[in-house]
């Protein structure tokens, strides 16, 4: 008999930037970014320095556009934002879409950057490109916060199958091993079982 499927979700997170030419529709974009099912952990607006753009993009430089986006990066105030749902990074790029907002208009006319860019320097938004990437950036915008290591997909999934999984799935063999004399308490008992597995959970760490 075939097992039902089960799609696991992972939780990611990944850095936003509402640049300075789009500043004053920040309500209206964050509103954009909950209905899209992302998580606002952190936020704050700042305006940076060309030195502090220049250390952001520093991946960038050297580039004929960097002297440009550094003078328009700290032009004015911007609106970093820590997002996380399943898949954060992919999918708010999907979200925030092409780099150029002229042509994005041209190919992906509903993304963000179309909408709120006017051209491929001023284009309204940044999302990190990759995992590693939004846990630098992360911390650079928000330095004083305390942010928990990111797990990989890999790595929560290893850590689901070694300790969490063997857990619950003892408990709930127990639970079917000793019928409860009371079913009205059965919730109650299942509880005290998944938090004692998270105990054990604890003592493995």
């Amino acid at each position: 008999m075939d097992q039902p499927s089960c799609k696991r979700i992972y939780v990611e997170r990944t850095l936003a930037l509402i640049k300075p030419n789009a500043v004053d529709k920040a309500e209206e974009i964050e509103d954009i970014i909950l209905k899209a099912g992302f998580t606002i952990l952190q936020k704050r607006k700042l305006q940076l320095s060309p030195e502090q753009c220049s250390d952001f993009y520093a991946d960038q430089y050297g580039k004929l556009f960097f002297p440009s986006l550094t003078a328009f990066m700290s032009s004015g105030p911007i609106v970093a934002l820590t997002l996380a749902r399943d898949d954060a990074v992919t999918h708010w790029k999907s979200i925030i879409g092409p780099v150029n907002s002229v042509k994005a208009r041209e190919t992906h006319p509903e993304c963000l950057r179309a909408k709120y860019g006017t051209s491929d320097l001023k284009n309204g938004l940044h999302g990190s490109a990759t995992f590693s990437v939004a846990k630098r950036e992360i911390k650079f915008m928000f330095p004083n916060s305390i942010i928990e290591p990111f797990p990989s997909k890999e790595a929560t999934a290893e850590y689901l199958s070694r300790y969490v999984n063997p857990t619950l799935l003892q408990g709930l063999i127990n639970l079917c091993k000793h019928k409860p004399q009371n079913p009205c308490v059965t919730p109650i008992c299942f509880s005290l079982l998944f938090f004692s597995g998270l105990n054990s959970l604890k003592c493995l760490r």
